[in-house]
């Protein structure tokens, strides 16, 4: 595996693959791999003939400048378990690299960006689309993986790409959890062993919503998990919305989307967790 540090040395190593005609694929992430994000990679790996890892802790889409400095990092571990996962080449640039000066373009996503962590996380979505279209333009994929853990930001991202014309394909991948339910997250390494525990009510409670689908209406699911979380004291929700999983836009009956999402937000300490359900797929 190649590690690289700057978009010069990538473009002339991402040229020479090209002139043999091969397809190039990207992951995009913070670092502080774990197995969700090495899923990512393998499927990006199976599915092109370079792939392409980013590594790198985009401060433009933090709006807590505390929670940009806690963020784990831990270089050496990433570069040792992509390697193992196949991957072709490292890219893990600094912010000077990334931001030579600063970038000040306004991305506008309408509704999308309006609810959920668009409330709770002012500007955070323009940095998402900031740092991803950085990303774009250097590696210039044919595909690019992303985790639907970040539901929202998976549907932001695809807006983006349609909104600058870009011809990459944005491939989601499904979460993958750890053996107690709790979604991978390289934030879970903040957590203690105790509010580990704890933090796994999350899925619980989203699970067992799942068998009520049938019965109930998207209020009181929404109540019942609502009620669920609160009733932990290690556990602060800032929010849990049943919505269209097309627009984000709150849903009132099950009939009012053919796909529909729960997604939700937990602060489990101080550690701010997030994770959704599909109700209902479309496909």
């Amino acid at each position: 595996m190649q590690v690289v540090k700057t978009k010069n040395q990538l473009r002339t190593i991402l040229d020479a693959e090209r002139s043999k005609g091969c397809s190039v694929g990207l992951v995009p992430t913070m670092g502080a791999l774990h197995r969700g994000h090495i899923s990512l990679v393998e499927r990006c790996v199976q599915e092109n003939d370079f792939s392409v890892c980013s590594v790198f802790v985009n401060p433009t889409q933090f709006n807590d400048k505390d929670d940009l400095i806690k963020y784990p990092r831990r270089p050496e571990k990433d570069a040792e378990v992509l390697q193992k996962a196949g991957c072709s080449l490292l890219f893990m640039p600094d912010e000077q690299e990334m931001y030579p000066e600063k970038d000040t373009r306004l991305f506008y996503f309408g509704p999308l960006e309006e609810v959920m962590e668009g409330v709770y996380r002012k500007g955070h979505f323009n940095g998402v689309a900031q740092i991803v279209s950085k990303l774009f333009e250097a590696v210039q994929p044919g595909k690019a993986y992303f985790g639907q853990k970040d539901f929202q930001q998976l549907l932001i991202v695809r807006k983006m790409v349609e909104q600058l014309n870009m011809k990459v394909q944005i491939v989601s991948c499904p979460i993958v959890r750890e053996e107690s339910g709790l979604a991978m997250s390289s934030r879970n390494e903040l957590l203690t062993a105790e509010q580990k525990r704890k933090a796994a009510l999350i899925s619980k409670y989203l699970f067992e919503s799942l068998t009520f689908v049938s019965k109930k209406r998207p209020a009181e699911i929404k109540e019942f998990v609502v009620n669920g979380v609160n009733a932990e004291p290690m556990l602060r929700l800032d929010y849990f919305e049943i919505v269209n999983g097309t627009t984000l836009q709150s849903i009132q009956e099950w009939t009012d989307s053919a796909c529909v999402v729960g997604c939700i937000a937990v602060y489990c300490g101080s550690v701010r967790l997030i994770d959704n359900i599909v109700y209902k797929n479309a496909d």
